[in-house]
């Protein structure tokens, strides 16, 4: 089925070249059927890439999916033009009063800086507030999951010695649990970071389940007993290029970047990388879209915040 996004979206283009059954707005009106409402806070720099690598995801499954981008007022983009943010995203004034079945909030470049000290933290926490009575199940990423373990259930984050880049292998933890299953004993994903949530401390919450991860990249997939809140510390949704686009990037501001892990063919920037993470990211997104939010959210979406 088709995943159903804003009329014009740049982002059209690139899936519909790659077979993706996109729907727009207009022919998505004359569907007499209960579309899965999705919304996205998309905090990354990249915009149209991280489009592009969500829609990818969430467009392969048989469920019809309206899809809704969130943007931050109290944060001025550098790399996208507020005529864009204007045009394809909404404000939370906008969404306040809607209800969702799933939200993702995706990570963001400022793990280095305190919570506290990310100038749209306040707008943040409010959305995240809202999200509990407005959204039925949240799937947050990398930093994204950072903020809500400290936000939800005050979980912090801490330094690494050095940044964490790279595909690295990881293992369930629970076996047969709903959001991993069909997963291998031992799948891949990207991570893409210089701070890390410990395994303990996640374990030491009562309401919270550590589900998978990797004994490089340490706490992988993380989330509430209910499944009401899902916390991923990698980026499953990368795709082949971004780790390298990131290292070139940095290499070009003079940051001296560590090289990505089990990514360049012999260690060469100049080698091609391969993606062989693809099929547990699609099955991982797919599971989430199946057990958390269509096998478990009310037909009348007006009834989240009663369940």
């Amino acid at each position: 089925m088709p995943v159903n996004i804003p009329d014009n979206l740049p982002a059209a283009e690139t899936l519909e070249n790659e077979n993706i059954f996109v729907m727009k707005g207009q022919r998505a009106t004359h569907q007499d059927i209960r579309p899965l409402q999705i919304l996205i806070l998309n905090l990354m720099p990249t915009k149209i890439e991280t489009e592009i690598q969500l829609l990818r995801l969430l467009s392969n499954s048989p469920l019809q999916i309206n899809v809704e981008f969130l943007q931050m007022v109290t944060h001025e983009s550098k790399h996208t033009s507020q005529d864009y943010l204007d045009y394809f995203y909404k404000t939370y004034d906008q969404i306040s009063q809607n209800k969702y079945d799933g939200f993702i909030i995706t990570g963001a470049p400022v793990e280095n800086i305190p919570f506290e000290a990310v100038d749209y933290w306040e707008e943040l926490c409010k959305l995240m507030s809202w999200s509990r009575r407005n959204v039925f199940s949240t799937m947050h990423i990398c930093w994204g999951a950072q903020a809500g373990l400290y936000y939800h259930y005050g979980i912090n984050k801490y330094p690494l010695d050095k940044k964490i880049s790279g595909i690295f292998s990881h293992y369930p933890v629970v076996c047969n649990h709903p959001l991993l299953r069909g997963f291998d004993e031992i799948f891949y994903m990207p991570h893409s970071r210089y701070t890390a949530v410990r395994r303990e401390d996640v374990e030491a919450h009562p309401e919270l389940q550590v589900l998978a991860v990797s004994n490089e990249a340490g706490l992988a997939i993380s989330a509430t007993r209910d499944g009401r809140q899902i916390f991923i510390q990698g980026h499953a949704e990368y795709d082949v290029m971004t780790l390298a686009n990131e290292y070139r990037r940095d290499l070009k501001a003079g940051i001296n970047p560590v090289m990505p892990e089990n990514y360049f063919p012999g260690n060469s920037p100049k080698a091609a990388p391969i993606m062989y993470w693809r099929s547990h990211a699609n099955l991982l997104f797919t599971n989430w879209l199946n057990y958390y939010v269509y096998q478990q959210t009310p037909y009348d979406i007006d009834k989240i915040s009663q369940v």
